[in-house]
């Protein structure tokens, strides 16, 4: 692929509340400053994180709304008087003895786009502080990797790079239960409340990022791969670690989404175990019970195991009725569809106190995250994918390229390089947009119909296709040439007679 050159600049405001500024500044307040990192993916990539600071001092207003009790009242009276640009961020430096934070605590990170800081008495002791704040909010040098995960070396990513979903202009969310033995258990889950419940809020919120659709099903007769071995001691079944992944291909064969789908599928399947195998516990590595009950497939999806109680008497009639407890499975698939985004939280100090995000299932700055992450990854898709069109254009000498697959090419590459100037200026939403534009010309582009049928018909196929018509014509015209060729020669051999 072509080697790119990456620049990601964030707006950072640093906000001074009366009695933090520190002694060691270099200029009067308010100032600017700006913080160049370099990020190295691989030889042909490379990243400059460009953070452009500006310290100032807090406002009347800003001074009001630190007024108060808790961070978290602070983080909402906030919000409407900060920068609420994608990618920007606020940190509000509070002085080193004020009570908003809670013991302990050092740095609070709200859920929309600001974060609450002690003091730490000059700037020197900031920054650090700043810095962790800053690779928290917005990007990492791993998360940046995981993104190009198709470009560095393997051994360079941590183990969460493979698990998180290519950057798609769409998805597909499908919630499957599984229900292997119907005459015992009559299964009634309330699903769409529970998905405009708890999954459309978090849909709303990444609707930026792509387009979702939600559908469900009740599969009958669907059993795992794996017969799980039964445990004398806690009189359960068990399923280990290593015989998980066994369980996917079976129970897939019957999903039958994926087949017909243009994006990514991602499937949340909750399993309720016949009772001859009930109840029914997932292992860890460990041979720990998974506190959940379900795992995990990156990039696919996620199985929870959901264990019904045996009847009080052994003459209940069959087949029992079951009603699913969604708040305690959406619980576990909310997690799941997290981290098949990426947007597991990092191990942070104990000093860190971050917000829950609440309904809305993940932050302001996480949602960031996602872009930041997405824009480098859809311009590094489009850079391959034009580069591949270019080597199969070179190949295939006898193509003709007509003027809407030009145009589409011209509209990826102007797309591409604006989504870059924009990320170079911090404007993170406009950068998003337009690596989506790049990458939707650049696949219309590859997959033009023009140019598909081209690629299956190279010339030995040409050979093979006509040879057999040409041959039985091209035998007497040859054998015609042959004889003409002969009674020329004789003609010429022969002595002329003399009278």
């Amino acid at each position: 692929a072509a080697s790119a050159q990456f620049q990601l600049a964030v707006p950072l405001a640093v906000v001074f509340a009366p009695g933090s500024v520190p002694g060691d500044l270099p200029r009067p307040l308010p100032f600017r400053d700006v913080q160049e990192m370099e990020i190295a993916v691989n030889l042909r990539t490379s990243i400059t994180s460009r953070y452009e600071l500006l310290y100032r001092r807090t406002t009347a207003q800003e001074e009001a709304a630190l007024d108060v009790a808790t961070p978290r009242e602070a983080d909402a009276a906030l919000r409407p008087l900060q920068d609420t640009s994608l990618g920007s961020l606020t940190v509000y430096v509070v002085p080193e003895t004020s009570s908003i934070l809670p013991q302990g605590i050092n740095v609070y990170v709200g859920k929309h786009r600001s974060a609450l800081v002690r003091a730490g008495g000059t700037l020197a002791a900031l920054r650090p502080r700043l810095r962790q704040l800053q690779q928290v909010m917005s990007f990492t040098a791993s998360s940046i990797a995981a993104a190009l995960s198709d470009r560095p070396p393997d051994g360079r990513l941590g183990p969460d790079a493979r698990r998180h979903l290519k950057s798609s202009l769409g998805y597909e969310i499908t919630f499957s239960l599984l229900n292997p033995d119907p005459k015992s258990h009559l299964v009634e889950w309330d699903i769409e409340d529970a998905v405009n419940r708890y999954v459309q809020p978090v849909l709303d919120k990444l609707s930026l990022v792509a387009n979702f659709s939600v559908d469900s099903q009740i599969l009958y007769y669907a059993v795992l791969g794996v017969t799980p071995r039964f445990d004398k001691e806690s009189s359960s079944f068990l399923l280990s670690a290593h015989s998980l992944p066994h369980v996917i291909n079976p129970v897939e064969a019957r999903l039958g989404s994926s087949a017909a789908s243009l994006y990514p599928v991602l499937n949340f399947l909750l399993y309720v175990p016949e009772r001859s195998h009930s109840p029914l516990y997932i292992q860890d590595k460990d041979g720990a019970p998974v506190r959940t009950n379900a795992f995990h497939s990156p990039r696919w999806g996620g199985i929870m195991v959901y264990n019904v109680e045996a009847p009080a008497s052994p003459q209940a009639s069959l087949p029992l009725r079951v009603g699913v407890d969604m708040v305690r499975v959406m619980e576990v698939f909310l997690a799941q569809l997290r981290l098949l985004f990426g947007l597991s939280r990092e191990e942070l100090p104990p000093e860190f106190l971050v917000e829950s995000p609440g309904n809305e299932g993940l932050a302001d700055w996480e949602l960031d995250r996602l872009l930041w992450a997405h824009t480098v990854e859809n311009i590094a898709t489009v850079s391959t994918t034009l580069t591949s069109l270019a080597q199969l254009l070179d190949k295939i000498g006898n193509i003709v390229i007509k003027d809407d697959v030009a145009s589409e090419v011209y509209q990826a590459v102007a797309s591409a390089q604006s989504a870059m100037a924009k990320l170079a200026t911090g404007h993170l939403h406009s950068a998003f947009q337009a690596s989506k534009e790049a990458v939707t010309s650049s696949e219309r582009a590859f997959f033009d119909p023009s140019l598909l049928h081209l690629l299956y018909f190279p010339d030995d196929q040409k050979f093979a296709i006509y040879i057999p018509l040409f041959l039985p014509m091209a035998v007497p015209i040859l054998l015609s040439l042959a004889k003409i060729v002969r009674e020329a020669r004789q003609r010429t051999k022969e002595p002329t007679k003399m009278d």
